[in-house]
């Protein structure tokens, strides 16, 4: 900690002389910064103030994320405290999200996410496919800690949501193209204005690709690279005063390599011979990677959706409004689990999924009464098919019989719940609200497993799992107090509860293995204050919690035999694990000292701690394995920044950015000790690190024209984001990366 507290000591010096952007902060003609704006945000489903949002939440403008260059959703990694957010393991399209130690890694189908992802309303039900492009946005929300209550299906650790800018009566125009190394070229543009005097329209449309960071010393093939298509139209008509419509259309293709990582350990056959052999410790990653050749090793990705919302002003103070979705993705992943030429475990996951969903709500605001009511409908229907192609699995001793596993599934899913969120202001410095959910969720799921031996035949086999329907309810409340200190300062407290389902396994590889799960739930204690000083030239706002994580679904590995073959066969279960207590506090500050000058920071600290872990392996310690770390828990998480804007001869200006970002010790992975043993796994955690990103940006005079020059990891950490224990099959333990230093240069027009 020592280290942390004086790299920290010479990261806030610094920072004062060169910035980055004010994330929470609305943008402000260039050069003239002397306070901090608020946001407008709809995190409790009405309008206000983001300082007036009992619960903590960190919002972005659109032109914030524009004007500090942030490109995809991943690159809020830092800006927001007791946040991971980062590109999902083995894949190019999915997106791991963890809010204040709670979330799920895997995107496997039938694993639901514990963040819910919403854009314009719309909850995405995979994680998959929301790996966005930041495109024509009116504002990012990152809602902290369970809101079952508004949001209801697997918010249980917080919400993201994209908000995209709806056209209007004023024509509105921007074009940016940006080139950097890796042969990167990003070229997005969008239109907005009227046809009408009631209707307009908004295109937006953009190409990205990137060339890959990781190449196979042997071939020369590139990985983790990137070649993204994206589009979305929108339609708003206002044919009356009270009456407001909103048609959106979107469209997404991604066709890129595989994502993969680096080997931690030597790699076995199911003789226990060593067919791969590395160091004991991995070597500093340089990204050059085997992969398996013979194979595609790509990641394909396409999606599109649909969705109208209708607001009716029934009076002037009652409102109905209308959200009605349907969404589409199909995915085709080659994917290289144990990151080596070899066929130890290298996999097809094709996914073809649909949602269906409506929701109504009714809104009333009266002087002192503001109230939320809602009906929520979602069907989603997922069909996947997936291929394991294990050949080096199989030594000598099984004649090195060619071994492919194969799974086809099927999944619908139904939920349904009715919602209600109150608030009631008792005087005009005290607000007390209460909200309640009630859920059903209903899974019907469906499983054949087949395995293939080329040279023992007598050995292959059918496995077919058709459990009964899996039902949960759950009936989810909120309270909260807020007071107002005065007119720049309010102080909350707030008790949350979230709730995510159960499911089914769609890992599971013997008729034996369980393979129905039961659901998770979180409670969680808030306290908070929202405050601003010197005329709004500096806010400090702050948040503690404390968070009864119960149930959690925890994905474990393990081996067990093969009835038919008597082969050891890999167990990847999911179990309900226990509980785990999760403390904390967040802090976060920005300040306008002189005109142009803008400094913020992001501070949280995570106290993650289970209290319960049963796992009948553990026999040395009593069927417990509760000693180990939380994974995506790091005890730190800070960034430092901060931006200057000099005015130059003519009106043009210049806009100086830079950023320090801290991430202290973390686990990357639920089993990060070996078996039985408090023996940590290198390779499964990632050690402290600082990231540091720069910009200078030119404006023109009258601030329609500006050129870029972008930098992040500047001093070209390597850092690893996840990682995966798989060591039951062929002892896999893989780790993966963070981009290496890059470079961009980027040309925007703006009218």
């Amino acid at each position: 900690m020592k280290h942390c507290v004086k790299t920290a000591l010479l990261a806030g010096t610094a920072f004062a002389a060169m910035s980055s952007g004010a994330w929470a902060q609305t943008a402000a003609p260039q050069a003239e910064a002397t306070a901090v704006e608020d946001i407008v945000v709809t995190a409790r489903r009405t309008s206000e103030s983001a300082q007036r949002t009992p619960l903590a939440l960190t919002a972005f403008s659109g032109e914030t994320l524009a004007r500090t260059g942030a490109q995809q959703v991943t690159d809020l990694q830092g800006a927001v405290p007791n946040l991971n957010l980062v590109q999902g393991r083995g894949s190019s399209n999915a997106t791991n999200i963890y809010i204040r130690g709670v979330g799920q890694p895997d995107a496997l189908q039938t694993f639901d996410p514990a963040v819910g992802v919403y854009v314009d309303d719309v909850y995405y039900s995979r994680i998959r496919g929301t790996q966005f492009d930041l495109l024509d946005l009116e504002r990012v929300e990152v809602l902290r800690g369970p809101q079952g209550t508004l949001y209801g299906k697997n918010t249980i650790g917080g919400a993201l949501k994209l908000v995209s800018r709806r056209p209007g009566q004023d024509f509105r125009a921007r074009a940016s193209a940006a080139y950097g190394d890796y042969d990167m070229i990003d070229v997005q543009g969008s239109v907005s204005g009227p046809i009408t005097d009631t209707l307009a329209l908004g295109l937006s449309a953009l190409h990205s690709e990137r060339g890959g960071y990781v190449t196979d010393p042997a071939t020369g093939a590139e990985y983790n690279d990137k070649n993204s298509t994206a589009a979305r139209a929108s339609l708003a008509w206002d044919p009356a005063s009270n009456l407001r419509i909103d048609l959106n259309a979107d469209y997404a293709k991604d066709d890129a390599g595989m994502t993969v990582g680096q080997a931690q350990n030597t790699l076995i056959d199911f003789s226990g011979n060593v067919i791969k052999a590395l160091p004991a410790v991995a070597p500093k990653y340089d990204f050059k990677t085997r992969a398996t050749p013979g194979l595609p090793n790509e990641t394909r990705l396409e999606t599109w959706g649909t969705a109208l919302r209708i607001g009716w002003d029934l009076t002037e103070r009652l409102s109905l409004k209308s959200i009605t979705s349907y969404r589409q993705l199909k995915t085709h992943d080659y994917l290289d689990f144990d990151a080596t030429e070899l066929q130890v475990a290298d996999a097809l996951v094709a996914v073809d999924q649909n949602q269906t969903s409506q929701e109504l709500q009714l809104t009333y605001g009266g002087e002192r009464l503001t109230a939320v009511g809602g009906l929520y409908w979602l069907k989603e229907d997922v069909t996947s098919h997936q291929e394991s192609y294990n050949d080096a699995l199989l030594g000598s001793a099984f004649l090195n019989s060619g071994f492919l596993r194969t799974i086809d599934d099927t999944l619908t899913t139904t939920s349904k719940a009715v919602y209600g969120n109150v608030s009631y202001a008792v005087t005009d410095a005290l607000r007390l609200s209460a909200g309640v959910r009630y859920s059903e969720e209903e899974k019907d799921y469906w499983r054949t497993t087949s395995a293939f031996y080329n040279k023992l035949p007598a050995f292959n086999s059918t496995y077919v799992f058709a459990p009964p329907v899996g039902k949960w309810d759950d009936t989810s409340i909120m309270l909260s107090a807020d007071y107002q200190l005065s007119a720049d300062a309010m102080v909350y407290a707030r008790y949350s509860q979230g709730f995510k389902s159960g499911g089914f396994n769609g890992r599971a590889n013997s008729p034996t293995e369980a393979t129905k799960y039961d659901p998770e739930t979180a409670d969680t204690f808030e306290v908070g204050a929202k405050t601003t000083y010197l005329d709004n030239r500096l806010r400090l706002n702050l948040a503690a919690f404390l968070t009864k994580y119960k149930d959690f679904q925890a994905r474990v590995s393990g081996l067990d035999t093969d009835p038919i073959t008597g082969l050891p066969a890999p167990v990847l279960s999911v179990i309900n694990a226990g509980s785990l207590d999760i403390l904390g506090f967040e802090i976060e500050g920005v300040a306008v000292p002189v005109r142009g000058l803008t400094l913020d920071t992001q501070i949280g600290f995570l106290d993650a701690d289970y209290k319960e872990f049963n796992d009948a392996r553990f026999t040395s310690f009593g069927g417990s394995r509760a000693f180990q770390d939380p994974a995506f828990s790091p005890r730190w998480t800070m960034r430092f920044g901060g931006q200057y804007e000099y005015a130059l001869a003519g009106g043009s200006n210049l806009t100086f950015g830079a950023a320090a970002k801290y991430r202290s010790r973390m686990a990357l992975a639920v089993d990060n000790t070996l078996v039985n043993s408090a023996t940590e796994l290198p390779g499964m955690y990632q050690e402290e690190y600082w990231l540091y990103d720069a910009r200078v940006v030119w404006n023109d005079p009258s601030n329609r024209y500006s050129v870029g020059l972008y930098g992040q990891n500047l001093s070209d950490e390597v850092y690893r984001t996840d990682a995966q224990e798989f060591s039951s099959i062929g002892n896999i333990r893989t780790a993966y990366y963070g981009a290496p230093r890059t470079w961009m240069v980027k040309f925007t027009a703006r009218y």
